[in-house]
């Protein structure tokens, strides 16, 4: 039987909007990644958004990102590695730690935005961020673009893995996200975006924006949670796999 995760990044906004959106899509995740602090949270939506986790019984991971609020960590910035490796670790553990208030272990890390991007493509970064992560907790889980250097990077250094793919966002002919200002970048139409999602899954193929059919392995797949409509998207994704015969699961560490 084929299985998937379904994540989605959470805990951005204290917006009581965006707040209600999230309670509407936890039900229908299997695993979320909370904002540290840095480019978007902050300690009360960080617990609060664990608490939310925790009652839904999903898995609970770190999404460290660029200190970048005003960009909320979408911008590409220049930093050595040991900068990065500094930034993962403060991000991860500053969350960890409001997880232990909640009694929630933490299961992952997936970097977010310009971060998680460069990262699939500078294996410096890539290092840098695996090495935090082991430093912290070898036990942790890395998510990751699906075929990067990220992927790689972990891999050598024996963590373990979970290979990304994403519901709502479009791929360039190499593999890689299409840039958020390209047209057609984020994918809009729900029925679009589950027919993506069973390929993905059933198949191990993507579609470029330029039409190329790409090989596609994933682990998990990735919904946005400030996509428009993703609480819907969310119910839709999970219902068409589970009718598709898909066992829709959090990732689960080998051994």
């Amino acid at each position: 039987m084929a299985r998937i995760d379904l994540n989605c990044d959470v805990g951005e906004s204290a917006e009581a909007e965006r707040l209600a959106t999230e309670e509407r899509i936890v039900p229908h995740v299997t695993s979320v990644n909370i904002a540290c602090g840095v480019h978007a949270g902050n300690p009360e939506v960080m617990r609060r958004t664990v608490r939310l986790a925790r009652c839904h019984h999903l898995a609970v991971g770190a999404h460290p990102g660029f200190a970048d609020l005003e960009g909320q960590g979408r911008r590409d910035r220049t930093l050595p590695p040991d900068e990065v490796e500094n930034l993962v670790a403060y991000q991860v553990g500053a969350l960890a730690g409001l997880a232990a208030l909640e009694g929630v272990k933490l299961t992952h890390v997936k970097p977010h935005g310009a971060l998680y991007n460069m990262a699939a493509r500078d294996r410096s970064l890539a290092e840098a961020i695996v090495r935090a992560v082991v430093a912290i907790d070898r036990g942790l889980i890395l998510y990751g673009l699906a075929g990067s250097l990220l992927i790689e990077a972990a891999r050598g250094a024996s963590l373990a893995i979970a290979e990304e793919a994403f519901a709502d966002r479009a791929y360039a002919a190499d593999g890689t996200l299409a840039p958020r200002d390209r047209p057609g970048a984020l994918i809009r139409d729900e029925q679009k975006v589950v027919e993506r999602v069973l390929r993905i899954v059933r198949e191990g193929v993507v579609r470029s924006l330029d039409g190329r059919e790409l090989p596609l392995r994933a682990d998990t797949i990735c919904l946005h949670g400030d996509t428009p409509g993703a609480d819907r998207l969310a119910q839709l994704i999970r219902r068409s796999l589970e009718e598709a015969g898909v066992l829709v699961a959090a990732v689960v560490r080998a051994g």
